[in-house]
């Protein structure tokens, strides 16, 4: 018996051998070269890298897009590997008014957003410690509410002077920024953040009274506990929901709604909106870091499309649930017993109904009420018992059959993009699609042209970041429920792969794919993390999402940075937390990674600068294991940059490649790939063995 064992051992020792000296074969040349660290050529980075600051707008270009893909000018392709500045810009910094807070929140004038999304004096701080992790794209995130607050065209000039700075400030550290005029749910009065308060007060709104008619379920009135993302409920309510509608649609559903008897209300927000970013634009326009505006951060149809206003929505909502004719009557003081739905482990459980606005109180500053009751949607009969007349009102006009993104979605995006291209055609425009409170298709750009355009959707592991639990056997993905470790993956796989195919269907084949958001929330299991130190299951699910994202060749800006996050108050928004970096876990302040979040997972080494094709690219974190494979173009004369970040290598590292020359810039952690021919070129980097 033991000599058979023996035997089986030999075997299995042999078939193992024979496997490794197969991959070797297949995956490296015979004149493969293996590089210590120590033998490396040093790189001076100002010979390969001028700072952004010595240049001027006229002579650099930072970002080109061609043929679907991200170029340095001088033809090497890019990876942007990005971060969102920062969660809290949400709120004003003066007074500080997290999402949390009471006092003065209806006092939407007397408001600054200097210190957004740091402290000009703290900008070395925070950049420094970005550039160090790696991160050298920024999705900028601003508000119009920040530019426009004290009313309709009277622009914050010290905000605006104060944004220059810090996009200044960043392009010493050579950060590239993109501008995200913010938004969610329309404003930070009905729920989210974005919108002046006077854009309410334009159409009629009277927001104090948002909280007793559910027109918006606000944190700042509702006080704590604040259910977890709960505010995602908000896209499905009166407040926005009707603001969205008017602003995108509002000259076809609300044509007698005019701002000062003379302008319709869709024409004063639009134009109001885009000049406010035009203004912005101006500021910016002579500084060489800026590569790009977005259009709108996840912007919402309304209720444009909703076939029957008195059903429920297709959406799953957590919280309270009316109906959209149901919004309409809170909103107009009548009350309803609406649906109430909490979270469970995988489904919302049905909490039955609850009697909402006892207090008859309306949502309107007239006495006429709902504005879509003055539009003839519903009316009271002789027995002042409310009926609904058009439940299919938002689908059409006369009889021509409504499409939100051709008949509304693209003009909008046709205008901005044109008023910000007359600033710098240059900038790239990054367009989501809109996902609520109906699910809509990229629109189609096609028939506007070429014009930089960047796909710049969302994705997010939504299992995780609602429940705020990683189970790596549960996905959640586009409302249905997957089962299997395998399976999970595979699907969000395949979904973000899709991306590409979305960007080429829609935008056309030179436009380009960004993952604008996705990350994970660090309060996971109710905050343990912040009790015992242990941020393993935040390592582990970011891991698992940016390795989705490496295998696709996924460029993105993670989700987020915020330098005032705290672990009571996250993001000092409705109760998220998801910023990679907080001053709670910092323990020393000369340590430049003291501070950070799972940072195992967050700061990983990746290909900056391309010479040629990327065709693999993949990290294992536990190994220190980096892979990169790409097909050399010869006539590039600068070489492919590979980041290595000392987090993961302060022991050193050892460098494998197929064929060429290696150099390294210790300054900037920048390992330089010269190959000697045209063939795939395959590097791989792993962690230098102690002796």
């Amino acid at each position: 018996m033991n000599k058979i064992v023996k035997v089986l051992l030999r075997i299995l020792l042999s078939l193992i051998l024979l496997v490794g000296m197969l991959w070797l074969y297949l995956n490296f040349d015979p004149n493969q070269i293996v590089v210590d660290v120590s033998d490396l050529d040093p790189i001076s980075s100002m010979d390969i890298n001028q700072k952004l600051s010595t240049k001027t707008k006229s002579e650099y270009k930072n970002i080109i897009i061609k043929n679907g893909q991200f170029y340095a000018p001088d033809g090497r392709s890019l990876f942007l590997r990005g971060i969102n500045l920062g969660g809290s810009t949400k709120v004003p910094f003066s007074p500080n008014m997290g999402s949390h807070v009471k006092e003065d929140f209806f006092d939407g004038v007397n408001v600054s957003f200097v210190g957004r999304p740091f402290p000009l004096k703290d900008a070395d701080e925070h950049f420094s410690r970005l550039k160090t992790w790696g991160f050298n794209f920024i999705r900028f995130l601003v508000t119009w509410e920040a530019i426009e607050h004290e009313g309709p065209g009277i622009y914050d000039e010290a905000y605006l002077n104060y944004v220059k700075a810090v996009i200044q400030k960043a392009a010493e550290y050579n950060i590239n920024v993109f501008i995200d005029p913010h938004q969610d749910l329309w404003s930070r009065f009905s729920g989210g953040d974005g919108a002046p308060l006077w854009t309410f007060e334009v159409a009629g709104f009277n927001v104090e009274n948002f909280k007793e008619t559910d027109a918006a379920f606000v944190h700042n009135t509702h006080g704590d506990p604040y259910p977890k993302m709960v505010w995602f409920s908000n896209y499905f309510k009166l407040a926005t929901a009707t603001m969205f509608t008017l602003f995108y649609a509002g000259n076809d559903f609300a044509p007698n709604l005019k701002v000062n008897d003379s302008i319709s209300i869709q024409d004063f927000l639009q134009s109001h909106y885009i000049n406010a970013m035009v203004h912005l634009a101006e500021k910016l326009k002579d500084l060489p870091n800026v590569v790009g505006f977005e259009l709108m951060n996840e912007p919402s149809s309304g209720y444009v499309g909703i076939e029957d206003l008195s059903k429920p929505f297709e959406t799953s909502v957590l919280g309270l649930a009316p109906t959209p004719w149901q919004g309409m009557l809170l909103g107009d003081g009548i009350p309803q017993q609406i649906k109430r739905y909490e979270l469970g482990m995988t489904s919302l459980k049905d909490m039955g109904e609850k009697l909402i606005n006892k207090e008859k109180k309306s949502a309107w500053l007239n006495q006429s009420g709902d504005i879509w009751k003055q539009q003839g949607v519903w009316h009271l009969d002789e027995n002042n018992n409310p009926q609904l007349l058009k439940p299919d009102y938002f689908t059409k006009v006369g009889d021509r059959k409504i499409d939100f993104n051709a008949d509304h979605y693209v003009p909008f995006i046709d205008k901005y993009e044109k008023a910000i291209h007359a600033i710098d055609p240059n900038w790239f425009i990054c367009v989501d699609n809109v996902l609520f409170p109906l699910p809509h298709q990229l629109p189609d750009l096609k028939s506007l042209g070429d014009k930089n355009w960047v796909n710049g959707s969302h994705w997010y592991d939504d299992a995780t970041l609602v429940t705020k639990n990683y189970i790596p056997w549960i996905g959640l993905l586009e409302d249905e429920i997957i089962i299997g470790k395998r399976n999970v993956r595979l699907a969000f796989e395949k979904f973000i792969g899709n991306m590409y195919k979305e960007t080429d269907n829609h935008f056309g084949d030179n436009a380009a794919t960004l993952l604008g958001e996705f990350g994970i929330p660090f309060d996971m299991n109710k905050g343990k993390a912040y009790k015992n130190g242990n941020f393993s299951q935040q390592i582990k699910a970011l891991d698992r999402s940016i390795r989705l994202l490496e295998k696709n060749k996924m460029s993105y800006t993670l989700w987020n940075y915020t330098a005032d996050n705290t672990n009571k108050r996250g993001d000092q928004w409705n109760g998220e937390d998801l910023s990679i970096f907080s001053y709670d876990q910092q323990s020393n302040p000369k340590d430049i990674n003291s501070g950070g979040r799972a940072l195992k997972a967050v700061i990983r080494p990746f290909p900056v600068k391309i010479a040629g094709i990327l065709k693999q690219y993949a990290f294992d974190m536990d190994k220190g294991e980096l892979i990169i494979k790409y097909l050399p173009d010869l006539k590039i004369l600068n070489p492919t940059e590979i980041f290595l970040p000392d987090y993961h290598y302060e022991n050193g590292f050892e460098v494998y490649i197929s064929d060429g020359n290696l150099g390294y810039d210790k300054e900037s952690n920048l390992l330089m790939v010269t190959p000697g021919n045209n063939k795939d070129e395959q590097i791989i980097v792993v962690k230098k063995k102690l002796k």
